[in-house]
């Protein structure tokens, strides 16, 4: 979090009220968990762990969520955003860790400023990651600039009806590529320090789903030729089908090694840095 932080939007603090949207995010966040966490990036790890906070609830609703436990049910408690400060507090001064992780961020952005705030005053110093599904605005991103440190966006799909099928949002391409680019200009390729631990930039990561080689193809085209050459991209492999994925017979099984080899190798074609 770089020094300058600044609370820039205190207009938005916790006015919600009992209407609620996709997310069901209500005027406080949903903490889920939180601790070090030792099975992100390597780059995010190091060696005492990234200090991940998971929220409940999501602004996106994809069939084969792994986390559908947190993410469609929201499985928490309503916290108060000195709470949250609380949580961000213990993960550097107690668990020691590299870096404040905020996964599924977005439909709590209010509470994560006034949160960072609270905590700065009291000495926070910690990079922030930025965790997301990609599915953002760039109003929204822009609110963020100087706050976080690095971004780490799923990039889903490169196709519309994709998105909309399998995580009913509309657009998923444009809005993630417009997010993408936005991300890039604030933070750029991710940075490194001398014990290889990640301080600052971008970080993508893309979960190849089974029969998605084209797809993926695509993203990996659109990473290469529209972003900065030194953004960070972890393909996943490790789709299997959860949640309502046995809903759909193209989902219903596992990723084979040979789809995932045919991308990796295309992304090293490519010349991209890989995870």
């Amino acid at each position: 979090m770089p020094n300058s932080f600044r609370l820039s939007t205190p207009h938005l603090w916790g006015h919600r009220r009992k209407e609620l949207g996709i997310c069901k995010g209500e005027d406080r966040a949903i903490l889920s968990s939180y601790g070090p966490h030792m099975g992100e990036e390597r780059v995010l790890v190091g060696y005492r762990g990234s200090g991940t906070i998971f929220f409940g609830y999501c602004n996106m609703g994809c069939v084969f969520c792994q986390n559908y436990d947190l993410s469609f049910y929201g499985r928490g408690n309503a916290v108060s955003n000195k709470r949250l400060a609380d949580a961000m507090l213990l993960l550097q001064n107690h668990h020691g860790c590299h870096n404040i992780n905020l996964v599924t961020p977005t439909h709590f952005i209010p509470n994560i400023l006034e949160a960072l705030h609270i905590a700065a005053q009291r000495g926070l110093n910690l990079p922030i990651v930025y965790n997301c599904g990609g599915y953002e605005r760039v109003e929204t991103l822009k609110l963020l600039d100087d706050v976080v440190d690095i971004y780490m966006p799923d990039f889903k799909y490169n196709s519309s009806e994709r998105g909309r099928t399998y995580s009913q949002v509309e657009d998923y391409p444009k809005k993630a590529k417009l997010a993408l680019k936005e991300m890039d200009r604030q933070v750029g390729g991710l940075k490194v320090d001398d014990r290889g631990i990640a301080y600052r930039g971008l970080l993508i990561r893309h979960l190849m789903l089974p029969g998605g080689l084209e797809d993926t193809k695509e993203v990996l085209n659109f990473i290469e030729k529209e972003l900065s050459s030194d953004v960070l991209v972890n393909l996943m492999d490790q789709y299997y089908p959860s949640h309502r994925a046995h809903e759909y017979e193209e989902l219903s099984r596992r990723l084979r090694i040979g789809e995932y080899r045919k991308a990796y190798a295309y992304a090293m074609g490519l010349g991209l840095r890989l995870a």
